[in-house]
């Protein structure tokens, strides 16, 4: 059972940092850093943005719009934070191997 769980982990972790990268990069792609115009670029955000859309969808039903600012990624954070907590709390605790 923690097996799985420690996979669960992972998998979570690895999400959190999909979504800081994605961030960022939309950072430095809105103050004109990066060009989306480079194929590399256009690759890494494409890549990304077909990762992270299908989390973010449901959510962006829900949220409000807030004009150019996008809340979506920060609370998808504080979801996957939540059950990081939840998991390691009580999934441990209750797991007896």
């Amino acid at each position: 059972m923690r097996a799985i769980l420690d996979v669960i982990l992972f998998l979570l972790n690895i999400a959190t940092w999909i979504i800081i990268v994605q961030a960022v990069m939309s950072w430095l792609v809105a103050f004109k850093v990066l060009s989306i115009q480079n194929p590399t670029v256009r690759s890494i955000w494409g890549g990304l943005e077909r990762i992270t859309e299908p989390v973010y969808a449901p959510i962006r039903r829900i949220l409000p719009p807030l004009g150019g600012l996008d809340l979506t990624p920060m609370a998808v954070l504080l979801l996957i934070f939540f059950l990081q907590r939840l998991i390691v709390r009580y999934g441990y605790t209750i797991a007896p191997f």
